[in-house]
């Protein structure tokens, strides 16, 4: 299951250009790959350009597959199970070189950035999580999509 948000960039019209991002979009890991890897307008603006995306830090292709070996049982039976790496995550065949953007626009659709006209318009589009690039920093907002809570600011984990 995936846990939804939205990228974006506050605009000097106060208007919000932005991108979906689907997987993994808690402040304990989007907000801190953001901070890490995106932490300039300029970046945070060629992020969102490529429009809604899986991710925005992988090294995953829409071609990725989970690598598996073929175990022989003692009964002479077989089984396969995922080669995994000695950091205990599964190796993929078809990786990026380096990490990036999983956009949907890879895989042929057509996906481009939204542009809402404020923040209540960008904070109401049913995602669990909403970021603002703005000020030369990132905001995180829960969204509360799941309970009747308003939207609140919540931290990004410190990047160490």
């Amino acid at each position: 299951m995936a846990t939804r948000g939205r990228i974006g960039i506050k605009l000097s019209d106060g208007s919000i250009l932005s991108a979906y991002h689907h997987w993994d979009s808690y402040p304990q890991w989007l907000g801190v790959k953001l901070v890490e890897n995106f932490n300039s307008f300029q970046k945070a603006a060629e992020l969102i350009d490529g429009g809604d995306m899986s991710a925005c830090y992988t090294t995953h292709t829409w071609e990725s597959q989970p690598l598996k070996q073929e175990i022989i049982q003692p009964d002479g039976s077989s089984k396969f199970e995922y080669i995994k790496d000695s950091e205990g995550q599964w190796i993929y065949t078809k990786v990026k070189p380096e990490p990036g953007p999983q956009y949907y626009s890879e895989r042929g659709e057509d996906c481009p950035p939204r542009l809402d006209p404020d923040l209540f318009e960008y904070l109401s589009k049913g995602e669990e999580f909403a970021y603002i690039f703005e000020g030369g920093t990132w905001i995180c907002y829960n969204l509360h999509e799941f309970d009747s809570e308003e939207p609140e600011i919540v931290e990004i984990p410190q990047v160490l």
